[in-house]
């Protein structure tokens, strides 16, 4: 997943300007066979999200409905619906890193993030994510910090990471 850094440029996500780049995306690619997700994807590399606003465009283009753009969107967790911060963790969630202490990574996280849950902190600094396998597992737990891997996560080597994002709450 790509990560947006400077989300200040972006503008309102339904304004005119921002439905014809996703059209233009949409357009691009519609060529591809299987050409949903790649455009989903690509509307995401672009903006930093999917608006809802985009659902239709998309679906108009795609020549498919929007409760199957809509369907799939939410499906997928990779794809965001809001803007994500301007660093985005992600702590896994899956079966081996919830062997290894990811429950007790993610509540420290939380805390050292000053997050009330996963999702986007109210300043905008940083969003917390449960994702479902980053490809570490021999490595328990993982996080990702907006695109870099990290394994044998401890709150330790997290306390670290935090501190150098510089998002103190």
């Amino acid at each position: 997943m790509k990560t947006l850094h400077n989300r200040s440029a972006l503008r309102p996500a339904d304004d005119d300007a921002t439905m014809a780049r996703v059209r233009a995306i949409a357009t691009g690619l519609q060529h591809l066979p299987g050409a949903l997700l790649p455009v989903l994807h690509a509307v995401q590399d672009a903006l930093g999200h999917v608006p809802a606003a985009a659902v239709p465009v998309i679906a108009q283009v795609l020549n498919l409905s929007r409760a199957e753009v809509h369907g799939v969107v939410t499906y997928y967790h990779h794809f965001r619906s809001a803007p994500a911060g301007r660093h985005v963790v992600q702590v896994c969630q899956a079966e081996s890193c919830k062997a290894c202490g990811a429950d007790g990574l993610m509540a420290h996280a939380q805390e050292a993030l000053g997050c009330d849950g996963p999702g986007t902190r109210a300043d905008g600094a940083v969003t917390l994510e449960a994702v479902y396998c980053l490809g570490l597992c021999a490595s328990s737990p993982a996080i990702k910090v907006d695109d870099r891997l990290h394994a044998r996560m401890t709150p330790t080597k997290m306390d670290q990471l935090v501190a150098a994002l510089e998002v103190s709450t």
